[in-house]
């Protein structure tokens, strides 16, 4: 407990009380002939008022320190007001939303068109099934962005890019425009566009930094997107059909019968019946006047790739089996029937030809699955007030 000084007009203990007929000296007297004592000095007082060069220093400081946090409560302030969604803490504002929103608003708008079959411009206000078509097009735009924004993150953690935020897009963007502005006023080769749209330049960036990250991610044996020998074989034994058309060689059978020039209206349906009847187009040659039957082999991987003839000639052969006949294709005064009469397929030169396209095939998929891995383990936040405080009139162009 702390000690407390006697106040004014308390009393002594009575132990400290003098007794009867005893004398006390002064406490300021002295004997004769003693030493005056020097009077004991007075206490220096260290409660000093501080210096007026202190006071403005430390309110400087502290005015400092206030409009630094004035400035950065009203920076996060406005930060936050443009946000409308983040990914990973990474932010998704406003702009970047409605750039995404008109860029995909034509897709959208043909989407719903076939599936609701609307007629006219689409009102975005208007109800298309449960939401309107203005929700549907904010949730397509999202879906867009949490892919993209996810690959761009992919991309900057390889070292591909420094930011994935939309303003730094739009900042490469000029930096992209005028470095090709240059490069044009000085006589110098620009490949492409001498000048980007913001959507030009966002699925050609894109395009650039996917590729990028495919090779990276598939260089080493431990990377994600890595794809064996065996996968590729696996992927080509698994649909033959699918990868042998350059090594499949047709031979078939063509009869064309010539329609005549007052034929009745139920010719053609005739002929058919007369065809699948005979089961063989050599058997109903003879009895059609002026028919021409005669055979040939197509072979699908001709050097220079298929002309139009061979694309109209494999759209038939692909589709059928040895000994089938096909579908009647009707030309300008004739009909024109194809028998397939054998098909063989050279499986080496089949894996050969499609080995690097299976790869690359193989690399997609594992992306998509790699990049939708990602999405679906991301913290995804919506502001859904932000979200609905936009209107249709944002989304014109």
């Amino acid at each position: 407990m702390k000690g407390t000084l006697p106040g004014q007009g308390a009393s002594r203990r009575p132990g400290n009380s003098r007794g009867p007929g005893t004398s006390r000296r002064p406490g300021n007297s002295r004997r004769p002939g003693a030493p005056r004592k020097a009077a004991p000095s007075r206490t220096p007082d260290t409660s000093r008022r501080p210096s007026r060069r202190a006071v403005l220093l430390v309110t400087g400081v502290c005015l400092t320190l206030a409009a630094l946090l004035v400035t950065g409560v009203t920076m996060l302030r406005d930060h936050r007001a443009d946000q409308v969604a983040s990914l990973d803490g990474h932010p998704v504002t406003r702009d970047e939303l409605l750039f995404h929103m008109r860029r995909l608003a034509p897709t959208v708008q043909n989407e719903l068109r076939n599936k609701y079959r609307l007629r006219g411009a689409v009102d975005w206000n208007a109800k298309a099934g449960d939401r309107t078509a203005l929700q549907r097009l904010e949730s397509r735009a999202l879906d867009e962005i949490w892919r993209d924004k996810t690959t761009l993150v992919l991309a900057k953690e390889q070292g591909l890019v420094d930011s994935v935020d939309h303003k730094d897009f739009l900042a490469d963007l000029d930096k992209e425009n005028q470095s090709r502005a240059d490069a044009v006023a000085e006589g110098r080769t620009v490949y492409g566009v001498a000048h980007f749209s913001p959507e030009e330049y966002y699925t050609h960036r894109l395009t650039e930094l996917t590729t990028s990250l495919k090779e990276r991610l598939g260089a080493h044996a431990d990377g994600p997107l890595r794809v064996t020998d065996a996968e590729v074989r696996h992927a080509f034994d698994a649909d033959r059909d699918a990868w042998s058309a350059n090594a499949t060689t047709y031979t078939y059978t063509r009869l064309v019968v010539p329609v005549p020039a007052h034929a009745p209206a139920d010719y053609a349906a005739g002929l058919r019946r007369r065809v699948t009847a005979a089961g063989r187009l050599a058997s109903v040659a003879a009895g059609e006047p002026g028919a021409r039957l005669t055979t040939g082999t197509y072979d699908g991987g001709g050097s220079t790739g298929p002309n139009a003839h061979d694309q109209d000639l494999m759209a038939v052969l692909g589709t059928l089996a040895p000994g089938r006949i096909s579908a009647p294709v009707t030309g300008t005064g004739q009909i024109t029937y194809y028998e397939l009469d054998s098909r063989s397929v050279d499986e080496d030169k089949a894996f050969a030809d499609y080995r690097r396209r299976i790869r690359e095939s193989l690399v997609e998929e594992k992306f998509d699955q790699l990049v939708q891995r990602r999405v679906g383990d991301s913290d995804i936040d919506v502001d859904t007030t932000a979200m609905d405080a936009i209107t249709a009139e944002d989304v014109q162009p």
